[in-house]
Parts: C-alpha cells; structure tokens; sequence
C-alpha cells in the first residue's frame, strides 16, 4: 500500500521538551495532501503525533523514553476513582462536540493552564496565530470536545479522528477549577465518543516514565505502549 508524500520541514537537534538536560530530535514531516482517516489510522499505529499541518516521531539519538501510548476501548476498565470522576463530572459539566475554534476564550484558557502547570519552556504566552498553527490547523480530520461549567468554559480537548481510532492532540484547561479533575474527565469522555462511534483505540500521545506529566498515561488501564516498534500491553 502506497504511502501518502510528505515534505521533511525540519529536522535538528534541539532541546528536550520533557526530559531537562536531554537532547531531542523530531522530524516535522509535512503531507503533502490532507490524510484520510484510514491514512491517519497507520500513522498512529507507527507512533505518530500531529502539531498542527505536520506529524512528528521521537527519532533521539540517545533515548527512547518517549513510547506511543493507546487504549483499546472495548477491553478498558476505569478504576472506582475514574468512575468517580465520570459520574461527578457528568453531574458538573456540559460537553460539547464540534470544530475546532480559536477565540479569546480558548486562548486564555490555554495560556492559564501552560502557566500553571509551568509547560511554558521559556516561551510567551500564545496569541491567535499561535493556537491556529498548533492545534486548530490540520493535516487531518479534527474536533474540538469543550467543557462548560453553565455559561463558563473550563475545559478544552483537541482530538483527530482516524477511521478506527481518535487521537488525543492536547487537552488544556481552567488550573483554578476544582469541582472535578478536568484532564481525567477529559480522557474518559474520548473514550465514550470513540466507543458511540464505534472506534476501536484511543491515542494518548507519548508516555514518558520519567516525566511528572506523563505519569496520568499509565493509569488507564490495559493500555499498549509502543516499544521497539511493536505494541505491547500493560494490564
């Protein structure tokens, strides 16, 4: 099967994102065409991520900490506290499914949560442009899950969508609201759309052991991680 064509954008070392004191290596890698959803699907099976209209795969000259992480819906089991925080943020929260939108709002929200939880990395807070180019602009099927507390929004998940799977893009969200644990509920919501549209996996991007950011990954469980480039499942 042919693979679509891609345009190589960038590719050097630079600093880590996650890991401090680590060199990292990233190929943007551009298509050249907009994937289909069954493209998208073998891109994510071989470990891909999206920012924005280019894919990117962990190709560090002295580490593989980074591993794909995904979710085969029909065999997840919450733990009690997820059912908890399903149940409590069902009763709290309005969900709202569309296209992805850049506005004031969202812009806040994202600029609130990436100081909060110290993600800057030494850049400034991101303006319209910004936000477009990371999470709105794509070279895929993508759609915005947003969360309301009454008129307010607290929460905000990008997702693109394959013909099987959903991949979890970014999820970023009001640090002072603590009616319930909004990251957490925001996973277990993809989870129930991929299972009301009948997708078989859930991406949640890379877990990294060693990062404190991470660590929320391992706790959806059975997960695969990808490793050596074959799947490998963790109950």
């Amino acid at each position: 099967m042919s693979q679509p064509r891609e345009i190589v954008v960038l590719d050097q070392l630079h600093d880590c994102p996650y890991l401090p004191a680590r060199m990292a290596r990233l190929p943007y890698r551009q298509p050249v065409e907009p994937l289909t959803p069954d493209d998208f699907d073998r891109k994510l099976a071989a470990g891909d991520r999206r920012s924005g209209r280019f894919l990117y795969r962990p190709h560090c000259p002295s580490c593989t900490a980074c591993e794909a992480i995904r979710l085969d819906v029909a065999h997840f089991v919450p733990r009690t506290s997820q059912r908890r925080t399903l149940r409590r943020g069902d009763e709290l929260l309005s969900v709202r499914v569309g296209s992805p939108t850049v506005d004031q709002a969202r812009i806040d929200l994202f600029n609130a949560h990436r100081t909060e939880r110290g993600l800057e990395h030494g850049d400034g807070p991101i303006d319209y442009g910004g936000y477009a180019q990371f999470l709105t602009e794509s070279c895929c099927s993508t759609c915005e899950l947003s969360y309301w507390h009454g008129s307010d929004l607290v929460g905000v998940a990008i997702v693109d969508v394959g013909l099987t799977s959903l991949s979890a893009v970014y999820c970023c969200y009001d640090p002072h609201f603590r009616g319930v644990s909004l990251g957490t509920y925001s996973v277990l919501k993809e989870i129930e759309l991929c299972v009301t549209t009948s997708r078989r996996y859930l991406y949640l991007g890379y877990y990294i052991a060693e990062s404190p950011h991470m660590a929320y990954k391992a706790l959806f469980r059975p997960h695969e991680r990808l490793i050596c480039g074959q799947w490998r499942g963790f109950a």
